[in-house]
């Protein structure tokens, strides 16, 4: 028996990638017909980062205002990128909007988190974009990479698309 998609992960950095991974998280929607499931991580401050917050910005309220600014910065512009989609895309696919059946923005550990809400989702397959960071990221490896290793589903990773040459 073949395998089915039911439900699909895809996950974004907000980055022009991470746009271009979408294309075909909705064209698997729908030649599959999966329901999508959006999640964007915001990752988790570092030690360092939060000695540093306190450091600057003493009251708590402030601080917690801060953070709290940062996942609505990043609900905000997922939501634009959303919208600019679906209002390039060719009229006879904007149905396949209807195919988003949850849009999250959370805050944690990117590799842990889309690994845990794959499986509390019971998703069928990850779609993400690429990144490119150059040489130390490279070595240190990638959310994508890791993502990859330890996922128990399938996973796309989608790569950069070739830039266009101007001439």
């Amino acid at each position: 028996m073949l395998p089915q998609v039911n439900k699909i992960l895809y996950c974004t950095d907000l980055s022009k990638n991470a746009s271009y991974a979408f294309q075909y998280a909705v064209y698997l929607a729908r030649q599959t017909g999966a329901d999508i499931h959006v999640l964007n991580v915001v990752e988790q401050l570092s030690g360092d980062e939060k000695l540093t917050l306190q450091s600057y910005i003493l009251n708590q309220s402030s601080r917690e205002e801060f953070l709290h600014q940062r996942l609505n910065h990043a609900r905000a512009q997922l939501q634009q990128r959303q919208d600019y989609f679906w209002e390039v895309i060719a009229p006879t696919e904007k149905a396949l909007r209807a195919k988003i059946v949850g849009c999250e923005v959370v805050e944690g550990y990117p590799v842990q988190t889309i690994l845990r809400r794959s499986r509390e989702l019971g998703c069928d397959l990850i779609v993400m974009g690429a990144h490119e960071k150059g040489w130390l990221h490279t070595l240190l490896g990638s959310v994508a990479k890791n993502v990859l290793r330890e996922s128990r589903i399938p996973t796309l990773i989608v790569p950069r698309p070739e830039k266009k040459s101007a001439g």
